[in-house]
């Protein structure tokens, strides 16, 4: 069983290159009994799961056929696609995964999250996150029309964006301290968000930060259960 893990990819109509990775990616694994864990940002915006356009129909439907091939597609949302839920995972028998997940894998512990949780010096994000994840805000956006969510998430990536470009960049980090305090009762942590691809070890712990993808490559984490776990942190190219 192969256990692959990435993150970031930003897919939408505006960068088909994108698509057209994730879409190799699904061919390249589909034959390996692949565990896909796709840890948050899988779409550079997501508005609902009564969204529908041609470009997201090639997507599940190539999702289906991975998933009829014996494989299993695993997702946790990110900052830009977390009110995509279990309506839209049901196409191709998709599981939603908790904000936090451990994963274990021949007696080891694998941490799983999205990362954004971790980037506590970010106070102002901090505090957007609380505000927006809020449960009852999230019911009450879903019943608003589709016109409105889209003009919503545009302005939410033009802020997001000039945000960014005042905040320093260490700040846009995890916290050490709370990479600390999170990784204590597991072998490894693996998540994404900062877009910053490296591994750290901590002690006998490693932390794999997985990275954005690009216009012809991405960094995906593979664990090959048949080769004693091994594991692969390696720039995939399409």
């Amino acid at each position: 069983m192969t256990h692959l893990f990435i993150s970031d990819l930003h897919l939408s109509p505006d960068h088909p290159r994108l698509v057209r990775g994730f879409l190799d990616l699904l061919k390249q694994y589909q034959d390996k009994n692949t565990q896909l864990y796709i840890l948050g940002d899988w779409f550079n915006a997501w508005i609902g799961d009564d969204y529908t356009a041609p470009w997201l129909g090639e997507i599940v439907q190539a999702l289906k056929e991975f998933n009829q091939a014996g494989n299993q597609v695993y997702f946790q949302v990110g900052n830009r696609d977390f009110v995509l839920g279990k309506n839209f995972l049901n196409q191709f028998n998709g599981i939603l995964l908790p904000d936090v997940y451990t994963l274990e894998i021949n007696h080891q512990k694998f941490r799983l999250e999205h990362g954004d949780a971790l980037c506590t010096d970010d106070i102002a994000y901090q505090r957007f996150r609380s505000v927006i994840r809020n449960p009852v805000l999230l019911g009450l956006l879903k019943r608003t029309p589709l016109s409105f969510r889209q003009k919503l998430a545009n302005g939410f990536r033009k802020k997001s964006s000039e945000t960014k470009q005042l905040k320093n960049y260490d700040i846009m980090d995890v916290n050490a301290q709370a990479v600390d305090s999170v990784i204590e009762q597991v072998d490894f942590l693996i998540h994404g968000h900062t877009h910053r691809p490296e591994i750290h070890s901590l002690g006998n712990k490693q932390r794999f930060v997985l990275g954005d993808w690009r216009a012809d490559s991405a960094w995906i984490l593979e664990i090959n259960e048949q080769e004693n776990s091994s594991l692969d942190f390696k720039k995939w190219t399409y």
